[in-house]
């Protein structure tokens, strides 16, 4: 693999570090948050691509078995999901036990065996080392979402206000959309824009592209701007350009990111959640960070989610930096 680069030199942004994914955009994007809230470029090794996934859920396996590359081991490894939970011990044990490991989400082992443990208070996992997150960390900072304002204000100034970031999902293995579900989010939205407000409407791998189109149908001579999945996605100039974000409550990272601009969140309530997704949409609706969207934009204050940051904190920590 190729040497890491660096974003400094001495302190933090020094050392060397490994971003260990699955190659799933969610979980990859939460590691490199945190990774460029510690100031730091991380190599990126992703996994399953040379070898079968159920090799990954070897425990005993050495690093090598798993396409890892030998030393110089890194200083700290950061790795977000099941499937990287043993090649980062085996990078640990590897390097003696050096290589700091923080591992987002739950591992399904003992925390111990880890430097530092981040994941959601909804999973209600507790030890010293657990960091309890309010939300998925991400990649939404002032300074991205200014640099996407200027980049697609050109594009998308020509909206009337207020704006609205409408982020939709899907189903997925956990969550089920009832059918009809985005027929009815599309009228609702159809009716706020003839309203006056302009929409800026992206979707996700996981809608349907039937669904996705019915969509693009009702909303078609009306003030919105749907991305078709071409070209550079706008997903953080719609988050820098709205007034306010209406997402569906099938994605958890989407939402964070969402309250992570300080912006009015609505969530569309539309698909029976596992209790512990329930969980961590009850908790932003207690803190005042989101309402339900009832089909109309409303405007009100919060703190921004700033998991990142207070996770990058606790990071900085292991390496007795403050």
């Amino acid at each position: 693999m190729s040497a890491l680069p660096r974003a400094g030199t001495g302190g933090i942004g020094s050392l060397r570090v490994w971003v260990v994914s699955d190659g799933r955009p969610a979980n990859e994007n939460q590691c490199l948050g945190l990774a460029e809230a510690l100031g730091i470029v991380p190599e990126v090794i992703r996994l399953g691509a040379r070898q079968g996934w159920h090799r990954l859920l070897d425990p005993v396996r050495p690093a090598a078995g798993f396409g890892l590359d030998g030393p110089p081991w890194p200083d700290l490894l950061i790795a977000a999901g099941r499937q990287s939970v043993y090649p980062a011990l085996a990078v640990k044990r590897a390097s003696g036990h050096r290589t700091r490991l923080v591992q987002i989400f739950r591992p399904g082992v003992n925390p111990r065996r880890f430097d530092l443990i981040v994941t959601p208070r909804h999973d209600g996992l507790k030890a010293p080392n657990v960091f309890a997150t309010a939300g998925a960390l991400n990649l939404v900072t002032p300074d991205r979402l200014a640099a996407a304002a200027a980049e697609w204000e050109p594009v998308l100034g020509h909206l009337p206000r207020p704006r609205a970031a409408v982020l939709v999902g899907g189903s997925s293995k956990s969550v089920a959309v009832p059918e009809g579900a985005v027929a009815r989010l599309a009228g609702q939205l159809a009716e706020l824009a003839r309203a006056g407000t302009g929409l800026m409407v992206t979707t996700s791998r996981r809608t349907p592209e039937g669904e996705a189109a019915a969509l693009r149908r009702a909303l078609e001579g009306l003030p919105a701007w749907i991305w078709d999945g071409t070209g550079p996605n706008p997903y953080f100039g719609f988050l820098a350009l709205a007034d306010a974000v209406i997402v569906t409550n099938d994605s958890i990272n989407m939402t964070s990111e969402a309250a992570t601009t300080g912006k009015p969140v609505h969530v569309v309530e539309w698909a029976q959640l596992a209790p512990k997704h329930r969980r961590f949409h009850d908790a932003l609706a207690a803190e005042g960070i989101t309402r339900p969207f009832a089909g109309r934009l409303e405007q009100w204050s919060y703190a921004p989610l700033d998991d990142t940051a207070r996770v990058a904190a606790r990071v900085r920590a292991l390496f007795g930096q403050g």
